[in-house]
C-alpha cells in the first residue's frame, strides 16, 4: 500500500473523478479507501423492492453551464430530461420557487399582483435573478412590500429551520442561493445541462471506477491505517511519499488539533406510503410550518415506466452537526469557523504530497458540478507535474 503512488481517501464525486483520471489516463494504480460500505459519498442511491430508486442522503439534481464537466459525466452514465421544480408551501397554497411572477399570481389578487410585477421590471431586468437582500434595500414603497413579505414568510424562517440562525448571521453566498426570480420561469435551475443519471448515480460511480487500476477499499477508516506527524504522512507506520488526495474533514485528519469546524447535518426520515403519488414536485419546501425543512418524493426524479402504488418520501430535520457520527453535510460560514479553516489550511501546507479536494476538506460548499470542475483541474496540474513525481 505504502508504494502505491496515489492513495484517495473518499469515493465521492471529488476522489471517484481523480481516481478515474490518474488510472485511465495516467495509467497509474490508485488506492481508493473509503469509509462507508458504499462508493458515491451522499450521492449514494439505491433502487428498492418496487423499483424506485431513493437517493439515500437527500436529493442530488444535476446541473452545470460547464460543458467539459457535463461530457466528461456522460462518459459514463446517459441523462434523464428531468427539470427540477419546487414548490413552498405558504399561506395554505403552493407556489413555484425561486419566488417569481408566477408565485406572485398565486399569493396577491390580480391588481396587486400587476402593480408588483410592472414595479419589479421597472426596477430589474427581465429574466434575472435579485438577492433577497438586495431587493431588501430598494426604497420603492411596493418593492419594499413584496421584499419584506418574501423575506418574512419564505426566507426567514427557512434560514432559522435550515442553518439555526437568522438570516443576517449567515454569510452572502448561502442568501443568495435564495433569490428572486424576475420572469415566468419555474425552473429551479437555469443552467444548460440538467437532468440525473438515467439509471442512478450508483451506476455512474460503478462505471468510473470500473479501472483495472483502481483498488477500492470499502468499510476503511482512513485513521485507522494513517497517522500525520512532523511533517510527514505514515501508512502503516511507514513513511508515505506517494500522492495522498484527501477529500474527508480536514480537522479530523489532523485529529481535531485546533477544534471541530462547524457543520449543519439533517436527519433524514424516509416514509413508504400507500399512494402512487404524496405530492404534486419531487421538493415541496415548509418554510413555516412543520419541523422539517422540505418533503422530497423520488418518484418524480426517476420516474417508473411500470407504475406502483406505493411511493417513498423523505422529510428532513436539519441541526447541528456535533455527534462524530454525525453526517457533515453542510460547513457553516462564519468568521470564526473561517479563522479556524484558515489554520487547518496553513497546517496542511507543511505536506508537500498532501492534496485537500472537496466540500469537507476545502470548507466550501461546492455543487457537484464544482466539484467535478476542482477535481479535474487538480487532475490537470498532476497531469503537467507528472514526470516530477
Amino acid at each position: 500500500m505504502s508504494d502505491c503512488k496515489y492513495i484517495i481517501v473518499g469515493s465521492g464525486f471529488s476522489g471517484s473523478v481523480l481516481a478515474e483520471r490518474i488510472a485511465a489516463r495516467l495509467n497509474e494504480k490508485v488506492l481508493l479507501i473509503e469509509k462507508r460500505g458504499h462508493i458515491g459519498g451522499n450521492c449514494y442511491d439505491y433502487k428498492n423492492e418496487n423499483k424506485i430508486i431513493i437517493h439515500k442522503y437527500g436529493p442530488h439534481l444535476f446541473h452545470t453551464n460547464n460543458k467539459e464537466v457535463f461530457d466528461y459525466l456522460s462518459k459514463f452514465t446517459k441523462w434523464s430530461n428531468y427539470i427540477h421544480k419546487v414548490l413552498a408551501y405558504i399561506d395554505g397554497v403552493k407556489i413555484p420557487l425561486p419566488f417569481n411572477f408566477n408565485s406572485i399570481n398565486k399569493l396577491f389578487k390580480p391588481d396587486k399582483a400587476d402593480k408588483i410585477k410592472k414595479k419589479l421590471l421597472l426596477h430589474y431586468k427581465e429574466n434575472t435573478k435579485v438577492p433577497i437582500f438586495e431587493l431588501l434595500e430598494n426604497d420603492d414603497e411596493d418593492l419594499k412590500y413584496i421584499a419584506n413579505f418574501i423575506y418574512e414568510k419564505i426566507f426567514l424562517n427557512y434560514t432559522i429551520k435550515q442553518w439555526g440562525k437568522c438570516p443576517e448571521k449567515i454569510d452572502k453566498s448561502v442568501s443568495a442561493r435564495l433569490p428572486v426570480f424576475i420572469g415566468y420561469d419555474d425552473r429551479y435551475f437555469s443552467d444548460e445541462y440538467q437532468g440525473v443519471p438515467l439509471n442512478g448515480y450508483q451506476e455512474l460511480f460503478k462505471n468510473m471506477l470500473s479501472q483495472p487500476n483502481i483498488k477500492l477499499l470499502l468499510n476503511t477508516d482512513f485513521q485507522n491505517i494513517c497517522s500525520i506527524k512532523e511533517d510527514k504522512i505514515y501508512i502503516y507506520g511507514k513513511e508515505y511519499k506517494g500522492r495522498l488526495i484527501y477529500t474527508g474533514p480536514i480537522d479530523e485528519l489532523f485529529g481535531y488539533k485546533y477544534g471541530r469546524l462547524e457543520y449543519r447535518t439533517v436527519n433524514m426520515e424516509f416514509e413508504e406510503l400507500e399512494t402512487k403519488y404524496f405530492q404534486e414536485s419531487a421538493v415541496v419546501n415548509y418554510p413555516n410550518d412543520y419541523d422539517f425543512t422540505r418533503i422530497t418524493e423520488f418518484k418524480h426524479i426517476h420516474p417508473i415506466e411500470i407504475g406502483t402504488d406505493k411511493t417513498i418520501i423523505l422529510k428532513e430535520y436539519p441541526k447541528d452537526a456535533v455527534s462524530y457520527e454525525d453526517i457533515r453535510y453542510y460547513p457553516f460560514f462564519t468568521k470564526e469557523s473561517a479563522e479556524l479553516y484558515d489554520k487547518y489550511k496553513n497546517l496542511a501546507k507543511g505536506y508537500d504530497n498532501l492534496i485537500l479536494l472537496g466540500r469537507l476538506a476545502e470548507y466550501k460548499y461546492y455543487d457537484m458540478d464544482d466539484v467535478v470542475e476542482r477535481a479535474l483541474e487538480v487532475y490537470k496540474k498532476e497531469q503537467n507535474e507528472y514526470g516530477n513525481l
